[in-house]
């Protein structure tokens, strides 16, 4: 029988390019054949496993790093010889920049050195919703500051997630939800009973919503640091076997990875999972970097212990405060301890829900972004307001109906002014926090400065005596920034005497 197989003739730089192919159906093809593909260029060689993506139709996808022309040979366990052809791989169009990658240390930059300043989010599970609220998450967050956010490949159970997915990752069914009440879920926390799922066949359609969900993100900027598992959970995804993890994993990464906007993050809160210990983390992670030939950003998120974030497969640290009051505070300590950028996934939520971390006020969630990235770090929000439907952004997305994150266009504004790729903290004096250019190219040239809950009426500055700098005061909770002149020398410049005032000083050329 001639094979019906399918690609395009050009694709742009970074985009996925895809190859299908029809083959068997009967059986059980996920477990039962195979596909993979070589592609190659004059700059790179890249193999990448495909995957069965139901109907009888494989596929695999590939991104390609370069411009120029590639050739590419499919292999599969149902093909009596390899399919091959040719594609164009055109330049980047405007937006695209390729994925993200660690620079300088402790900073990222997209592949075409595109400095990229991580200001995330928490939606864990905003893409198992309904097509209604999806839509008006994408709106939120279209007309937002953040560009990343953290969410699931597994549905979510816990307090105000007693609701069930639009769709499951396997073929099978659930257990009865109906018995679920706020009172008695955590009963059915961590338990497999009443699920029945066949772990050997994948539910295509689960995974294809997934990937129109990246897409869309991908098309308004946004990376997807993408779950893939966590202990919140009532179907028994969090107890699979040794085999079934990798078997999903495999699965994950031939789907995702070709796609430039993902992040890996191996867990949410590995440290409580009940049936995980380290050595499982650490086979995960294998599993994932053989199987990403591109190379993601890579992490796992803490509950109450830290991960080891110096481990070679981590590329940054994902991290939860620890402490009930004290977090961003530790940005210079985890620089120093980790050696790679601090990305502080989870510094509590803005909201008023009963949780010690979801009820920050609006002001204490500002002063904690503006403080870690004052101290060289890169902050995450999340929202955790009831009243609205049931409907908490942290886990369902929607609406933002919290005071911070129309703030966060103004820290996004002035983090993009700095010289370089990003801040490192630097003691200009006991009683404040600055932030200058990371670069040693641009030292002396900018300053950030920062007094949190402080409110002092005035600050007297003495830089040198040759330079004229540029002095902006920044409002940070009212959202101005107001220039205060050139000076050279010794100089004064007054404030207001109130809490969340930053200055900008940049020495003028």
């Amino acid at each position: 029988m001639q094979q019906k197989w399918s690609f395009p003739d050009q694709v742009e730089r970074w985009e996925v390019f895809e190859v299908r192919v029809s083959g068997p159906k009967e059986g059980n093809p996920f477990a039962e054949q195979w596909i993979r593909g070589v592609f190659t260029g004059a700059q790179e060689s890249v193999q990448a496993d495909g995957f069965y993506d139901g109907d009888g139709l494989y596929a695999v996808r590939f991104m390609p790093s370069f411009t120029g022309e590639y050739a590419f040979s499919i292999e599969a366990s149902f093909l009596a010889e390899p399919l091959t052809g040719r594609f164009e791989a055109t330049p980047a169009m405007q937006g695209n920049h390729g994925p993200v990658h660690v620079a300088s240390t402790y900073h990222f930059a997209y592949e075409d050195s595109t400095p990229y300043l991580s200001l995330g989010t928490t939606c864990y599970v905003w893409a198992l919703q309904s097509d209604e609220l999806i839509a008006q998450t994408l709106e939120t967050l279209k007309h937002s500051a953040f560009n990343k956010i953290r969410f699931c490949v597994f549905p979510k159970h816990y307090d105000y997630n007693l609701n069930e997915p639009r769709s499951y990752p396997y073929a099978g069914t659930p257990m009865d939800s109906s018995v679920l009440t706020p009172e008695n879920f955590q009963q059915y926390t961590d338990k497999t009973e009443g699920n029945h799922w066949d772990f050997t066949r994948f539910n295509p359609e689960h995974f294809r919503h997934l990937e129109k969900c990246i897409l869309a993100l991908r098309e308004m900027g946004i990376e997807a640091d993408l779950i893939l598992f966590h202990p919140y959970d009532r179907w028994g995804f969090s107890r699979m076997t040794r085999e079934q993890d990798e078997f999903y994993l495999r699965y994950v990464l031939a789907r995702f990875a070709a796609f430039r906007n993902i992040w890996w993050s191996l867990a949410n809160e590995y440290d409580i999972f009940p049936h995980k210990e380290l050595a499982d983390w650490e086979r995960i992670a294998e599993v994932v970097c053989a199987c990403d030939p591109y190379h993601h950003l890579s992490s796992i998120h803490n509950c109450l212990t830290m991960y080891d974030f110096t481990r070679p497969w981590i590329t940054h640290c994902s991290i939860q405060r620890v402490d009930v009051y004290k977090c961003v505070e530790q940005v210079e300590e985890f620089r120093v301890r980790y050696g790679k950028p601090v990305v502080l996934d989870e510094i509590a939520y803005e909201g008023d829900i009963q949780h010690g971390w979801g009820n920050l006020t609006g002001e204490e969630m500002v002063r904690r972004f503006w403080e870690s990235a004052v101290r060289g770090g890169y902050p995450g929000h999340g929202e955790t307001f009831l009243g609205h439907e049931g409907v908490l952004w942290w886990s369902h997305g929607g609406k933002l109906h919290g005071d911070s994150p129309e703030r966060f266009m103004l820290l996004r504004d002035v983090l993009a002014q700095t010289p370089g790729l990003g801040l490192k903290p630097y003691a200009f004096s006991w009683d404040c926090v600055c932030g200058v250019p990371e670069s040693p190219a641009h030292q002396g040239e900018y300053y950030l400065l920062y007094f949190s809950f402080m409110r002092p009426g005035f600050r007297d500055f003495h830089l040198d005596d040759e330079h004229s700098y540029r002095v902006r005061v920044i409002d940070t909770w009212k959202g101005t920034i107001e220039d205060r002149g050139a000076f050279t020398g010794a100089f004064r410049v007054p404030l207001p005497a109130r809490p969340y005032m930053a200055i900008q000083i940049i020495r003028e050329k």
